[in-house]
């Protein structure tokens, strides 16, 4: 079966961020400075932000006054963002000290009155929650990289590709119900993905599921419905359930979107046989046959399909059991020790009378049984 390699450079965008923000005369040295440093990029006017407002905040009055507190976030929590190097030597606990200081600002009731600058704050420690992530999956540490991943998406909660990393980090660990309930999140009319579509289909597959991996199919290809390796996947499930009803009606479409795939048109002719469609069965072995003449199943289902009409219609006995041995000779040339073939040209021998094929026939099976 085709399917779509799922790779993380499809999906690392870091939204970006900016500020904008109202003043008072006191913070006014604050806001110029991030207004410098967001028009010209240099580090220095965010080391001045920092020095301006940890300047405001040197009284315990000054520790609860929420306006500053708000500032020295944004402050903050931008130089986490944007210094990677640490150019501005914060110590080695900066981004913790910033992070629960925000988480301080999110529990407090009068932070509603900020709306703006802690979205603001939030991108920023969830941008840097992300970059950490990646970096320990660069290192195969999935377990920090879920973790951080899981950081980040308490402050962006709205941010959908992060379900995609933790499902994939899920993934890798062996988690597979946490991955199959991430990756879910992203099922939806907006924004589905047949990647992500396919890896919940997997992993259902892979807990031996099928029904749920089926229910996760049938929903993709609803939100998808032009998408064909959804419906080969779909089709798969069917074929290998054996369901050939539900497989049907898939067919048409099946064969239009791979006109040239042996293992298609074969799998068209297995359906149509088991649904006793004669006809349509031995057109599309013969398809899969020229197609691919050296694969062994459609050379042997067509061989037994000619048997069994063989037996069910007199009038074209001789034809028909001509065809079948015909056909089944080749199978057993292409796997001379399949056992089904020999057992069905054993009954084709019988049905002809070819006694020197029919003892060459019963020795090799003897052989095969006994090994």
């Amino acid at each position: 079966m085709q399917s779509r390699k799922i790779t993380l450079s499809v999906f690392i965008v870091l939204f970006a961020t900016s500020f904008a923000f109202c003043q008072s005369e006191a913070l006014k040295p604050v806001v110029n400075n991030l207004a410098y440093y967001k028009q010209k990029k240099d580090l220095k006017y965010l080391a001045s932000a920092k020095k301006s407002i940890d300047s405001l905040i040197t009284t315990h009055a000054d520790s609860l006054d929420v306006r500053k507190l708000v500032y020295r976030a944004v402050v903050n929590s931008t130089i986490v963002y944007v210094d990677t190097l640490n150019t501005l030597k914060q110590p080695a606990n900066f981004f913790t000290q910033t992070a629960d200081l925000v988480d301080k600002l999110i529990a407090n009731k009068r932070i509603i009155n900020f709306q703006d600058q802690m979205d603001y704050v939030k991108r920023c420690i969830a941008n840097v929650y992300i970059r950490r992530g990646f970096g320990y999956m660069n290192t195969s540490d999935f377990a920090n990289a879920e973790l951080s991943f899981l950081k980040a998406q308490k402050y962006v909660p709205y941010f959908k590709p992060l379900n995609f990393y933790i499902a994939y980090s899920s993934n890798k660990l062996g988690n597979l119900q946490d991955a199959a309930k991430y990756y879910s999140y992203l099922i939806d009319a907006d924004s589905t993905k047949a990647e992500y579509v396919e890896a919940v289909s997997t992993i259902y597959k892979l807990t031996g599921d099928t029904a749920k991996a089926l229910e996760i199919i049938q929903k993709g290809r609803r939100l998808l419905p032009n998408d064909k390796l959804l419906l080969l996947d779909e089709a798969n499930i069917y074929n290998n359930r054996k369901d050939y009803g539900a497989l049907e009606p898939l067919l048409g479409s099946l064969l239009e979107n791979y006109p040239n795939n042996a293992d298609i048109a074969f799998v068209a002719g297995n359906c149509y046989d088991n649904l006793n469609q004669y006809s349509k069965a031995e057109n599309y072995y013969l398809q899969a046959i020229e197609l691919n003449g050296s694969a062994y199943d459609p050379v042997y289902n067509l061989g037994l399909l000619y048997f069994k009409e063989s037996l069910i219609k007199p009038a074209d006995k001789q034809n028909d059991i001509a065809r079948a041995e015909q056909l089944l000779e080749k199978a057993n040339e292409i796997s001379p020790d399949d056992i089904r073939g020999l057992q069905v040209l054993q009954l084709v021998y019988i049905q002809t009378q070819n006694k020197n094929q029919l003892i060459n026939v019963n020795n090799k099976l003897k052989q095969l049984n006994n090994q």
